[in-house]
């Protein structure tokens, strides 16, 4: 019996390919520091578990509305309003289970088999294999790291045909840290409106930036409202990618017929998570600021750290908690012919695991978070010298 073509049409997502493998060597008791995850090394703050706890102690533990319940959709609608001064009504609001989630309800929502979706490279590793589950065609755009990657209204524009239906855009980026400009999404925004393209938004990032950058929201603009479909969760900002809680906003007529979809799903997202989530966005915000100073400290020593290997170079990213280093010159330089090959060697001999750029678009390049302790990160740095010098 065979498998279904659709299945056998996606990949393995390479990320979670790479915390399997260092659980099977954990398992076999060799040590190996871990610069791959995509998830906050902080704990959950405890004002978030209490309202965990109580939603048991209440039993709070049935079916919800598939879309959410209301309380939760009401707490994302307010802190859209006190973050970016957006107006939401209930009925352009979902809760499903992660950001990830979200994201394919939407893919699945809009893409008509055939239908182009634009993706800027380097991407997050699910977005092609989404639109392709989706039934969509995929087209890629290039970006350049002179720039950081960062996507502008004339590329976008270059890029467009008259099959694209939609364009993804993550800013900040997973896995380039780059952060696009408020000008630059204000153009893309009109470009879009006039092309009749969708904008699926991208912003689970968006309280991870550094420096004083800010982070700006298509939902700030309520002109672009009727082509901007907003991603977001608490995963990365509330240290919660367990609990599996992300959200979409857009248009009504989108959002109801992900609710339609989702009904015959997952039928509603955790109701123990949900209740979480009304506290992680109506509660205190203190945490928030804490960490940031702790990834700011973990950027700088990493990127410090990186350019005195021979053969790598690295900016410094504005956003997320990954550094997305340039290993050409050391590729070139040796007999390790690609970023996957280096991955590999790195946690064979250096036992240091990171994910090869080609997993994101981008061969040439690797990525490397930095949440986790500045421990971890010195030695993890110190091993990937001795290693290449080593060469």
């Amino acid at each position: 019996m065979n498998l279904s073509r659709r299945a056998n049409s996606i990949t393995t997502s390479p990320t979670m390919a790479v915390l399997e493998e260092v659980a099977k060597l954990k398992d076999k008791g060799i040590e190996v520091l871990d610069l791959g995850p995509g998830q906050p090394d902080f704990h959950t703050p405890d004002n978030i578990k209490l309202a965990a706890n109580k939603a048991i102690e209440e039993d709070f533990t049935r079916y919800t509305e598939p879309s959410g319940i209301l309380e939760l959709r009401k707490a994302v609608i307010e802190k859209y309003r006190r973050d970016f001064g957006a107006q939401y009504k209930p009925n352009e609001v979902i809760i499903s289970s992660g950001g990830k989630h979200s994201l394919f309800n939407l893919m699945l929502a809009i893409i008509e088999e055939g239908d182009e979706v634009l993706i800027p490279a380097p991407y997050w590793v699910s977005y092609p294999q989404q639109v392709i589950l989706a039934g969509g065609k995929l087209r890629y755009i290039e970006l350049q790291e002179e720039n950081q990657f960062v996507l502008t209204r004339d590329i976008l524009d270059e890029s467009l045909s008259t099959n694209t239906k939609a364009v993804i855009i993550n800013t900040p980026c997973n896995p380039t840290g780059s952060v696009i400009p408020e000008e630059e999404l204000e153009k893309i925004a009109e470009l879009a409106l006039k092309k009749r393209i969708y904008i699926i938004f991208d912003e689970c990032y968006e309280k991870l930036t550094y420096d004083g950058v800010k982070h700006f929201s298509l939902a700030s603009l309520q002109e672009a409202k009727k082509v901007t479909l907003i991603i977001n969760s608490v995963s990365k900002t509330y240290a919660m990618p367990g609990w599996r809680i992300g959200f979409a906003l857009g248009p009504e007529k989108v959002i109801s017929t992900v609710a339609k979809l989702q009904s015959h799903t997952t039928s509603a997202p955790c109701s123990i998570s949900q209740k979480a989530t009304v506290e992680a966005l109506n509660g205190s915000q203190d945490f928030i600021k804490d960490m940031l100073a702790q990834y700011a400290r973990r950027r700088d020593y990493m990127v410090e750290a990186l350019k005195s290997i021979p053969g790598i170079s690295c900016y410094k990213p504005q956003g997320t908690f990954y550094i997305f280093p340039n290993i050409t010159h050391l590729l070139e330089s040796t007999n390790i012919n690609s970023s996957e090959e280096l991955s590999r060697q790195l946690v064979n001999h250096a036992r240091v695991a990171v994910v090869p750029g080609s997993s994101f678009g981008k061969e040439g390049y690797l990525r490397l978070s930095f949440a986790t302790s500045i421990e971890v990160i010195k030695e993890s740095m110190k091993r990937m010298k001795e290693f290449v010098e080593g060469l």
